[in-house]
Parts: C-alpha cells; sequence; structure tokens
C-alpha cells in the first residue's frame, strides 16, 4: 500500500495535470471557433468552382480535354496523399485517418495497383512507415508555420501537378478529415488527380450556363483545373485544422474529467489510510496506557 506521502504526491500531480488539459481545452476551444469559420468559408467556394468546372467540362472531351481532366490513359499508378495533423492530445483524428489510408492502400494493392504516399503533416508518418516503409514518396512538413494557408496548398499542389506531368502517377488520391462537430471528425478519400469528371447529366450541365467563355473552354481548363486542385488541398487543410481543434478539445475535456475522477479516488484512498494511520497510532497508545 501508498504510504500517505506519496498519496499526497499523486494527488498534488494530477491536479497539476488537470490543470493543463483544463487549459489546452480552453485554447482549444478558443482555436476551432476560428478554424470552424474558416473551413465553412471555404466550402461554398470549392462548391462554386466545381459548377463551374463542370459545366466547362461538359463542352470538352476527346483529345482536346488538358491531361489533368483526362487523365493518361491508365490507372495503374496510385498515390495517396494523407493529410494528418502536426500536433497530437488529439484523441483518435491521426489513427482514424491513417487507418482510412491503410484501407485504401489494401484495396489498390489487393487489385495489382502500384501504390505510393505523399504525406503530409508529421503525425501519420510513423504509423504509415511502419506498414509501407518502401512506399513513402514525399514528407511534405507543415509543422514550421503557424497556420498553415494557401501558400502551403500551393506548394503542395505545384509539385503534384509536375509529378503528374512528369508521369509518376496516373491517379491521386486525397485522405483527410472532414469536420463535422467536435465530437465527429470523418476521414474521406477523394480522387485529386486527374480531376474526377462532374457528377449528373453532361447535356443538362452544358444547358444549364448562362455566359459564353472566352478564348476557349480549353484554354480556360488549363488555368482553372491546377487552381481546383490547389482548391481541394486548401480545404483539406482547413478542414485539417479544425477537425484537430475539435479533436484536441474533446479530448482536453476527457482527460480533464479523467483526472478529476482520479483525484477523487485517491483522496479517498488518502483519508482511509490517513483513518487507518490515526487508529493504529490511538491503539497503540491505549494499549500502552493499560499495559502501565
Amino acid at each position: 500500500m501508498a504510504s500517505l506521502k506519496e498519496l499526497k504526491g499523486r494527488i498534488s500531480s494530477v491536479k497539476s495535470t488537470q490543470k493543463i488539459t483544463k487549459a489546452k481545452q480552453m485554447v482549444a476551444a478558443a482555436k476551432l471557433r476560428r478554424a470552424q469559420a474558416a473551413a465553412e468559408a471555404a466550402r461554398p467556394y470549392a462548391e462554386r468552382m466545381s459548377s463551374v468546372m463542370a459545366s466547362l467540362a461538359s463542352r470538352v472531351s476527346g483529345n482536346s480535354a488538358p491531361k489533368l481532366l483526362a487523365g493518361t490513359g491508365s490507372r495503374q499508378r496510385h498515390l495517396l496523399v494523407v493529410v494528418n495533423t502536426d500536433k497530437g492530445l488529439c484523441g483518435g483524428l491521426n489513427s482514424n485517418i491513417v487507418k482510412a489510408a491503410k484501407v485504401k492502400a489494401r484495396e489498390l494493392i489487393a487489385e495489382g495497383k502500384d501504390v505510393q504516399f505523399y504525406l503530409v503533416g508529421k503525425k501519420g508518418r510513423a504509423p504509415i512507415k511502419r506498414d509501407y516503409a518502401d512506399r513513402i514518396e514525399k514528407w511534405f512538413d507543415t509543422s514550421d508555420v503557424r497556420q498553415p494557408g494557401f501558400d502551403e496548398a500551393e506548394a503542395i499542389g505545384d509539385d503534384l501537378i509536375e509529378r503528374f506531368e512528369n508521369g509518376e502517377f496516373d491517379v491521386a488520391h486525397l485522405v483527410y478529415p472532414v469536420f463535422q462537430s467536435a465530437l465527429a471528425q470523418d476521414p474521406t478519400v477523394d480522387q485529386l488527380i486527374p480531376v474526377p469528371s462532374p457528377e449528373g447529366d453532361a447535356d443538362a450541365a452544358a444547358s444549364d450556363a448562362v455566359v459564353e467563355y472566352e478564348p476557349g473552354e480549353e484554354e480556360i481548363l488549363e488555368e482553372l483545373l491546377p487552381r481546383y486542385v490547389k482548391t481541394q488541398l486548401f480545404g483539406a487543410l482547413l478542414e485539417r485544422e479544425a477537425s484537430e481543434q475539435g479533436a484536441s478539445m474533446t479530448a482536453m475535456d476527457n482527460a480533464t474529467r479523467n483526472a478529476g475522477d482520479l483525484i477523487k479516488d485517491l483522496t479517498v484512498q488518502y483519508n482511509r489510510s490517513r483513518q487507518a494511520a490515526i487508529t493504529t497510532e490511538l491503539i497503540e497508545i491505549i494499549a500502552g496506557a493499560e499495559a502501565l
């Protein structure tokens, strides 16, 4: 049984930890509001760009379609762009993202495809490296910036597009969390390159267009498609930031509650041990007095 001094030290240590987790919870809650607002503000822009691209893509077909839209003509080499956080203490967020990436990788490998990983963020490196050390193409570090923004998304997008143009892969999939709430961040796998064909009736999309494009659909797509890829990456980074803060707030709240429960249990144990020690001392005093 632990001594009273040891129990008192453990209670003091847990109280200090509880103060830290409570402070981190409050910090994450403050950052979450900004990150959530940024992620939600970016969604309409991405949706509108998708609708404009759908209208343009429905008018372009065959050899006139840009490579980013038409693809290489093969689907053998796949690149998984996995967006993880740079910091820990955010519950199971990173493990869920890695799990979704590994599931996708296993599916592709089972189909006989060649799979490589392009890792964004630090926390997904170790678990993926354990199983696919020889399949990691590149690590893109975002930990040296306070708040990853469009500059980082543009750098990643330019690198991916250059690799695609050089024939290093045929299809790129984006694996990232989608922020739903502080309790739910859903890992999502979307095709990034080549840009997926617009859903729905292409003729309807073309007939709904109320503008005439100049100089032409092909030229506009040449400019729009790279920006679309970068916008998707930017949105993924924003979703990651919101998901990280939401998961961190929830994890720190749970840690604070668990610390409180542990303090209660240790306090009860301390009081019982103290009471037992006092009772033993009283018995010894009474026994000694009776002996005299």
